[in-house]
């Protein structure tokens, strides 16, 4: 008995150390993160950031494992628009094309590092519905690029932006809305979580899953096949630099753009991002839907994956003609076939 009393408060002293270690790392980077948004806020900047009370579920680890764009992909061609094509000097994609409803939509990629994925279904989604001047109102499935695009790297674990499109391409693309839907063929089967900030809605989210498995097959409640619900891209190209990304955005819509983050970003509440401070976390990639200047800085409009209780309502702005993190050499998009 002895033995066994002093076995078991070995046992317990051990798994106390653990869940105190645990509890300890945590704290100490959600401290890291709160240290640098009240750096940012001290400063005059061109932006501010938010320190809630309690970061949810914020080990680096997991905040890394959601920075899902892999840089470098699969090389496209560079876009080549009509010479003496001049852009206006500030766009929004929303106001010039206020009947797709799409563009103005923030999506959510729960915990999963498929952002690659819900930058190119976001902007694919937006030019359906720009290139059929607003008669075709339909969602893209990040659902079916995520879990069933091969080639485009590795689901939940990362993939490549330009991939995606060149799949759009050559094997089309089901319709899919957000979690919870039940009108598109393959809606988004992760819940909404709470991306880096206490929410009053979302839950924390959880570890980063395993990606879940492609299905060929439409939801029950749907009316088409996989096969006859799929919509095609007519060409995938690269779109980089400043002038090339506002002729672009203004001329045919949305765009996917990756950058890289860093632990500054994760704190964004409004302004013009510039990176200013901590370490750098991973590749992301997102939707640049326009452009303009705010207080004399030039800056992308940016919709992220990371539902609206993030950032700006979900949105961010980041400072345009610098190159900032890399996001003016990372576009990419395509036609889409009618």
């Amino acid at each position: 008995m002895k033995s066994f009393t002093i076995a078991t408060v070995a046992l317990l002293a051990i798994t106390a150390f653990s869940v105190y270690k645990f509890t300890a790392q945590e704290e100490s980077y959600s401290a890291r993160l709160r240290n640098i948004a009240n750096t940012i806020n001290s400063q005059n900047l061109s932006w501010k950031a938010e320190a809630p009370s309690r970061f949810q579920d914020m080990e680096k680890s997991r905040v890394k494992a959601l920075m899902g764009a892999l840089m470098d992909g699969p090389k496209l061609e560079e876009v080549v628009h009509p010479f003496g094509l001049s852009a206006p000097a500030s766009f929004d994609s929303r106001t010039n094309w206020p009947n797709c409803s799409s563009i103005g939509e923030i999506r959510d990629q729960a915990n999963c590092g498929s952002c690659w994925a819900f930058g190119a279904a976001e902007a694919m989604s937006d030019r359906v519905c720009i290139s059929s001047n607003g008669s075709k109102q339909t969602r893209i499935s990040a659902q079916d690029i995520t879990s069933c695009c091969n080639s485009c790297g590795y689901g939940c674990n990362g993939g490549y932006p330009s991939a995606a499109w060149q799949y759009f391409q050559s094997n089309g693309v089901v319709s899919g809305g957000l979690y919870g839907s039940t009108d598109t063929c393959s809606p988004y089967v992760l819940a909404p979580c709470a991306h880096h900030t206490q929410s009053p809605i979302y839950p924390p989210c959880p570890p980063v899953v395993p990606t879940p498995q492609c299905s060929t097959q439409c939801i029950s409640s749907y009316g088409k096949s996989y096969g006859q619900d799929k919509t095609y891209g007519s060409s995938a190209i690269s779109v980089t630099g400043v002038t090339s990304m506002m002729n672009e955005i203004s001329t045919n819509g949305p765009i996917e753009v990756a950058f890289s983050v860093y632990e500054d970003f994760l704190t964004y509440k409004t302004g013009v991002y510039i990176q200013t401070s901590g370490q750098y976390l991973g590749g992301h990639a997102v939707k640049a839907l326009g452009y303009g200047t705010e207080n004399g800085v030039d800056y992308w409009l940016i919709a992220n994956s990371w539902n609206p209780t993030w950032g700006d309502q979900g949105y961010f702005k980041i400072r345009k003609g610098t190159n900032e993190c890399g996001i003016e050499s990372q576009g990419v998009a395509g036609g889409v076939r009618n």
